[in-house]
């Protein structure tokens, strides 16, 4: 439990030396999926002395990593104000992760603490400043896991987007695209717990069936198989979308102002479909003159502008959580070793909900 007396002693079966794996930037990757040739896996020795961790640190063992889509957006050697800066050469990438405390030196965590973490080195072992950490309550009945996706960064993200920026009428058409991933997935069940019409698009026959029968979506589509995306908005929403939650950008952000209804909104929550090109290969929107006429707003976002929120956030998902109104569904990988697998996972349609890496059991 969190917030002992003290500090953990170090007289105890952890080692004081290890070898730790961590992920490192190599070379960025302008264009295409990062590899091999980007990525490097190397392996130094980090003390856990108490000796050597600093006041207010603790050193912590990895156990669980958040892989997002924004990660990309880092590594691609071109600050264009994108999310975060670009991750620096041969230095250790951050990315999100729940960890356990194995010593400390903060008042705040003890040895055993599970912590979860937005800036955690992506590294088997590490030395944390404690403001950077929060400890997950281990005896709330809630799946590890969770803290990465329903309680994490996809949910906030779904959450926000629907709640605070969105904020539709009751009885409003939604439309969410990349339905079936880790911010779609909430996106569409929190409307519907909401009352609204809700339909999304998604890229395989079994993740429309999933939409349907799972999450609760009213309709959904492939949009592989739906390639006139104007005409299958005409299909789906005859009576034209008040909100859009744009996960991917493109063609679809373009079919879908032809039909917002006045006063509509379309909330960015990202663009994966762009993600991977340079900005002057990037899909151009050639209608955006219908946001005039129909008074549309379009409002991008980020999660560490809303933290204000976080709190209302976290108590309204644990208590649909709680109560068995949320399905969550997770593409689990494991080891270290399969960041590179799990990062390309995401631009190919394979997966189903959060991508998440298990470091160790």
């Amino acid at each position: 439990m969190a917030g002992g007396e003290g500090v953990d002693n170090g007289g105890d079966e952890n080692p004081t030396m290890v070898e730790s794996r961590e992920w490192v930037m190599s070379a960025y990757a302008a264009a295409g999926i990062p590899t091999a040739d980007h990525l490097k896996l190397r392996t130094r020795k980090l003390s856990l002395d108490l000796h050597s961790i600093p006041d207010d640190h603790v050193a912590v063992e990895l156990l669980w990593v958040s892989v997002d889509p924004y990660l990309r957006g880092r590594m691609s050697g071109q600050d264009e104000g994108l999310y975060f800066s670009q991750f620096a050469l041969d230095e250790v990438i951050v990315t999100i992760g729940i960890g356990r405390v194995i010593r400390s030196r903060s008042g705040k965590f003890c040895k055993g603490d599970l912590v979860v973490s937005n800036f955690f080195p992506f590294s088997e072992y590490s030395i944390v400043a404690a403001n950077l950490l929060r400890v997950i309550d281990q005896t709330a009945g809630i799946e590890i896991s969770a803290y990465l996706s329903t309680l994490g960064l996809p949910g906030f993200a779904a959450w926000v987007g629907i709640e605070v920026i969105g904020r539709p009428k009751p009885g409003s058409n939604v439309f969410i695209s990349a339905a079936a991933g880790g911010v779609g997935m909430f996106a569409g069940q929190l409307a519907k717990l909401k009352g609204y019409r809700v339909v999304g698009s998604t890229g395989s026959d079994e993740k429309v069936k999933l939409l349907k029968e799972e999450f609760g979506y009213d309709e959904a589509f492939n949009y592989n198989k739906e390639t006139d995306f104007d005409a299958a908005l005409s299909k789906y929403f005859p009576n034209g979308i008040d909100l859009y939650l744009d996960n991917v950008g493109g063609k679809m952000l373009e079919a879908v102002l032809n039909h917002l209804n006045p006063h509509a909104c379309i909330a960015i929550s990202g663009m994966i479909s762009q993600y991977n090109k340079v900005w002057t290969e990037r899909v151009g929107v050639r209608n955006l003159l219908n946001m005039v006429g129909k008074e549309v707003r379009m409002e991008g976002y980020l999660m560490g502008s809303h933290l204000d929120r976080f709190e209302d956030f976290t108590k309204e998902m644990l208590t649909y959580t709680k109560e068995g109104k949320l399905i969550s569904k997770h593409k689990i990988y494991y080891g270290m070793e399969s960041f590179i697998e799990s990062l390309g996972s995401m631009f190919s349609s394979s997966n189903i909900g959060k991508v998440i890496i298990q470091v160790k059991p």
